[in-house]
């Protein structure tokens, strides 16, 4: 099942514009374990996984409100860095999905005006969604961009297949999609959001979404047109960093809207084959008129190959005895 929403776009949807693919450069599995510092040790242990409310997508499989038992995991405060991915790139060598392709999605709004005038193609049901050449992580808005002065922001461009690359190289591995949940909700208990149920705390904004008329006009009211540095404003109550807003993350879970009706789920890993992969958290373009999908039971999907400007992704790792 697709689903669809105005923050991701996929080369599925784009197959008069997708070149046949014939496989990158995987590193092998590391037993160096790189950028501990930023992994935070969580207990695991039962939580209330999704929602009930109306204000979610039921068709996305948000609900039904159900409880997951985890066992004690890792996971990084940040996203992964333009920086750090960029120190996996000099290391080994790798080409990611979207320079591969020659192209990725962009916002309309962020690709220049001599960008704009050679884009030849967007996404149908979504035409804010531009088919840029040459936009890859190193140039994420197009080829007179670059992501000088954005060292400690998320890297985007990032397929779920060159996450798990990184992952390989790092000595860690992609969170479930509950580890991402449990780990976003930072103990609250059935919030909106990482810091409470309401957007703003004593007005202050918390995240980076967009403010204005979408997909129109961003007003940046929260201090960002794009993507915020990872260690943008507060962390949660488990200190993670942007789980809400800025850019979605994948998840290790093939993506179904259909859940088990155990009880009590120990350590869920998702179905285990499909089309697509889960993605949490939402991006610098969610904004409640259209997708308010930066809520944290909210989820949706993409497959294995598609980049966009808003997709990046954080690690996990076990707990070794």
């Amino acid at each position: 099942m697709k689903i669809q929403n105005c923050c991701s776009a996929s080369r599925e949807r784009e197959g008069d514009t997708v070149k046949d693919f014939q496989g990158i450069i995987q590193p092998g599995e590391s037993n160096q374990l790189r950028h501990s510092e930023n992994l935070i040790e969580l207990p695991g242990g039962r939580f209330l996984m999704g929602t009930d409310e109306k204000i979610g997508y039921p068709r996305d499989g948000e609900g039904p409100l159900r409880t997951v038992n985890l066992k004690p995991f890792t996971i990084d405060r940040y996203s992964v860095t333009n920086s750090q991915f960029q120190e996996f790139i000099e290391e080994t060598g790798y080409v990611t999905e979207a320079e591969c392709f020659g192209w990725s999605f962009v916002f309309h709004l962020l690709v220049s005006e001599k960008v704009n005038k050679k884009v030849i193609n967007s996404v149908r049901e979504t035409p804010w969604w531009l088919v840029v050449n040459g936009a890859y992580w190193k140039q994420p808005e197009g080829p007179d961009s670059s992501i000088e002065n954005r060292s400690d922001h998320p890297v985007v461009h990032i397929s779920w297949n060159d996450a798990q690359a990184y992952c390989n190289w790092s000595g860690k591995r992609l969170p479930t999609e509950a580890e991402w949940e449990y780990a976003a909700r930072g103990g609250l208990v059935s919030n909106r959001f990482p810091w409470g149920n309401e957007l703003h705390l004593n007005g202050e904004h918390q995240c980076n979404i967009w403010q204005g008329k979408f997909p129109i006009t961003n007003t940046g009211e929260d201090g960002y047109i794009s993507t915020a540095p990872v260690h943008a404003f507060s962390p949660n109550g488990f200190g993670l960093y942007n789980v809400s807003g800025n850019v979605w993350e994948w998840c290790e879970d093939w993506f179904t809207n259909k859940h088990p009706k155990a009880k009590v789920s120990n350590n869920p890993q998702g179905p285990d084959t499909g089309r697509a992969k889960v993605m949490k958290g939402g991006s610098y373009l969610c904004h409640q008129s259209y997708c308010n999908r930066y809520r944290v039971a909210a989820r949706t999907t993409n497959t294995p190959d598609s980049s966009t400007g808003n997709i990046g992704f954080r690690c996990a790792a076990d707990i070794q005895a």
